[in-house]
């Protein structure tokens, strides 16, 4: 699936969840398949996910979106208020029963390399354990060395991942631009009496957001921007799913024993 040379820059930190993404090669990679036992567990340590423009209204129904402290302020879907803790992954690695699965996760384990002139992308993925199968699985590649469906629709997937995730990333420039982003932190209390403090990330301010000027509303609506805001701001409704999803998580106390008065 290469159709180009891109290389990853050693210097570059690695995407979320990835650690040896390498590039498919019908030559190279005749045998390998994907894992048919694969399942979320490569996620389950992630309390705040990425998230693109297009997902807003599917985030919106399950999950807080906060945005992240950086240039482009990546939008991101919070699914855990404690480290290395995903509540929305089970022991097993399945993914709680109905919600909607974040692009991002989904695309895992493919990945695009751009070339440094942004005109070429190639499909890579991630080498890692529990993953790639050697000789079995779902193979990337026929007898014709020639990608089968599994690759087909990974590059499509793929390619449309890469276009969102630029227009999402548009879209963080000028929210940061805009000065209605404003620190947050959310205070949760479980049921042992115990309080956490998740911080570290921020929100649109919707006072400063409905005081825009008329001509920016407009220029946001034409670009399908408002859409985004407003499912954002009903996201915030999700922050009393996460309380209740830490509160299942946490151990029952135990029963006191029962003790009989002296006589």
């Amino acid at each position: 699936m290469a159709t180009s040379t891109a290389k990853t820059s050693a210097a570059a930190p690695l995407p979320l969840f990835y650690t040896k993404p390498t590039l498919l090669d019908a030559a190279s990679h005749a045998e390998w398949g994907l894992r048919k036992d694969m399942t979320f567990a490569f996620a389950s340590g992630a309390n705040a996910l990425p998230v693109n423009i297009v997902e807003f209204p599917q985030i919106a129904h399950y999950y807080p979106i906060a945005f992240a402290k950086d240039a482009v302020a990546t939008p991101v879907a919070v699914v855990g208020v404690r480290d290395n803790e995903n509540l929305y992954i089970n022991e097993e690695g399945n993914w709680l029963s109905g919600a909607y699965i974040p692009a991002y996760v989904r695309r895992y384990p493919f990945i695009l390399s751009e070339s440094p002139d942004g005109t070429q992308l190639s499909l890579c993925i991630d080498d890692a354990q529990g993953v790639v199968s050697r000789g079995s699985g779902e193979k990337f590649f026929d007898e014709k060395k020639q990608p089968t469906q599994v690759a087909k629709n990974a590059i499509e997937f793929c390619r449309s991942y890469h276009v969102a995730a630029k227009q999402t990333m548009t879209f963080g420039e000028a929210l940061e631009k805009s000065g209605l982003l404003v620190d947050r932190s959310a205070d949760i209390t479980l049921k042992n009496g115990q309080r956490i403090s998740f911080s570290g990330f921020r929100i649109i301010d919707e006072e400063k957001f409905n005081n825009l000027p008329a001509e920016t509303l407009l220029e946001w609506r034409n670009k399908g921007w408002l859409a985004a805001v407003y499912a954002h701001l009903f996201s915030g409704l999700h922050w009393g799913t996460i309380t209740r999803l830490v509160n299942e998580r946490m151990p029952e106390a135990p029963a006191k024993a029962a003790t009989k008065a002296k006589k």
